[in-house]
């Protein structure tokens, strides 16, 4: 089934009534109009020339920073593919363009060939034929992400798959407004139903655009999906990134391993995935799962009742419930410590490593000695160094002895791009505590 246009319905939002606009700042620019978020092709126009765009100091890089540029074509507009030229006007390569973004284009291809539909059709298969053929995810789950931005050559996009649905994050306009195009080429790949098409959070700061969330006619609010047997409801009604963090579920199986008669403390704990399968799949003794967002919290204890198992769900704030249980002289046998995105910008660097080190010296008093400690970042502005370092530190504050043992990063389904270390941004430390 063809999914209906995003840009033919705008439904309302059901998070609420609608909120009174936040005051603007002096100087505050008015996001692009409703016309920079029509829908485009993704075949080449026949006989319309591109934009060209001048970079200086070309690399392999997809991002070509504002710094970066040199002249440029002043009709190309937000959203363009644009012929990139090096300086002595040789050609670079083809990427989408947006004037109001820091990150100013997005570069799909290298040379002198601009990606027509067969490559934007091949580059899909080549994503698609990864996961189900090489990865044969397939057999494990029927949930997994399948363009993963930069990774599989399409800078600016996530794409994951939940049941029969597929759901687009867009992190660029360019990419935005070519979302039905991405679905109407995934859908007979992957025999799906349905597609919904969400931009990524802070689009606005980014890109200078904002827009809802729209789905395909019939689209259900809810799906479950199973992960290794286990199920869970996704809620595509709001919720986090697209819905469910398919970058964990490796790591969910092996903590699972080591769970068996234990007690698991899940910090941060979304819509229960380390809880549930710690019970599920590990036949922990005891699981308790912390959640401060209360729909979360509420889907977290329906994916228990869904598999028929006793886990607690609190809603409650991370460090006033860990506070709490060290007062109350109560520790874990396993801990899981997976918190949002804390570093979101360069002004957040700060005050986000401070949260990390008091969220892991917490975590870490709650670890019963003797007890395993996963703690993750999925900032990918904290490089897998400093992120142990400041681990490190908060074990060293308390004069605690840890042993850290692996270190892990996203399923397979989330591969790092050669050319864009960035694209590895999850990390998981797996600690012993002495």
């Amino acid at each position: 089934m063809k999914p209906r246009p995003p840009s033919s319905r705008r439904p309302e939002r059901r998070s609420g009534p609608p909120s009174a606009p936040a005051p603007r700042e002096r100087g505050e620019r008015l996001p692009l109009g409703a016309e920079c978020l029509v829908q485009r092709p993704l075949a080449l126009e026949a006989g319309k020339p591109l934009p060209p765009v001048e970079v200086r100091s070309p690399s392999r890089h997809p991002f070509v920073f504002r710094k970066r540029l040199g002249v440029y074509d002043r009709t190309a507009q937000p959203g363009d593919l644009v012929q990139l030229n090096t300086s002595d006007g040789l050609p670079h390569g083809f990427g989408l363009f947006n004037p109001r973004a820091e990150l100013t284009v997005r570069q799909l291809t290298w040379g002198a060939q601009p990606p027509d539909l067969d490559w934007w059709e091949n580059r899909l298969a080549a994503a698609v034929a990864f996961r189900r053929e090489f990865l044969q995810l397939d057999s494990q789950t029927n949930a997994y992400r399948l363009v993963h931005a930069e990774a599989d050559g399409l800078p600016g996009v996530v794409i994951d798959r939940f049941g029969d649905t597929l759901v687009v994050e867009a992190y660029s306009l360019g990419m935005y407004q070519r979302a039905e195009g991405l679905l109407e080429l995934l859908t007979p790949l992957c025999e799906t139903q349905h597609g919904l098409l969400r931009p990524a959070p802070m689009t606005r700061e980014h890109e200078g655009f904002e827009g809802d969330a729209i789905g395909s006619e019939g689209l259900s609010e809810r799906v479950t999906i199973q992960e290794f047997g286990t199920k869970f409801r996704v809620d595509f009604t709001g919720g986090h990134k697209t819905g469910f963090y398919c970058d964990q579920r490796d790591n969910r199986r092996r903590l699972a391993n080591l769970c068996g008669g234990k007690s698991v403390l899940d910090i941060c704990c979304y819509t229960g995935g380390f809880a549930i399968q710690a019970k599920v799949l590990g036949k922990a003794h005891d699981v308790t799962g912390v959640e401060l967002d209360e729909a979360a919290a509420a889907l977290a204890r329906d994916n228990a009742k869904l598999n028929k198992v006793p886990v607690q769900v609190v809603q409650a704030d991370a460090f006033a419930y860990v506070r709490d249980m060290l007062r109350n002289g109560k520790t874990y046998d396993v801990v899981t410590l997976d918190p949002p995105k804390l570093l979101k910008s360069a002004e957040d660097m700060v005050e986000g490593r401070g949260k990390y080190f008091d969220l892991n010296r917490l975590a870490m008093q709650v670890t019963a000695p003797g007890g395993i400690l996963v703690t993750c970042s999925c900032s990918g502005r904290l490089e897998t160094d400093e992120f142990t370092r400041i681990v490190m530190a908060a074990a060293a504050n308390l004069g605690r002895s840890i042993k850290i043992f692996d270190r892990h990063g996203a399923a397979p389904d989330h591969p790092v791009a050669g050319n864009c270390p960035e694209s590895e941004y999850l990390k998981t430390l797996w600690i012993k505590m002495d």
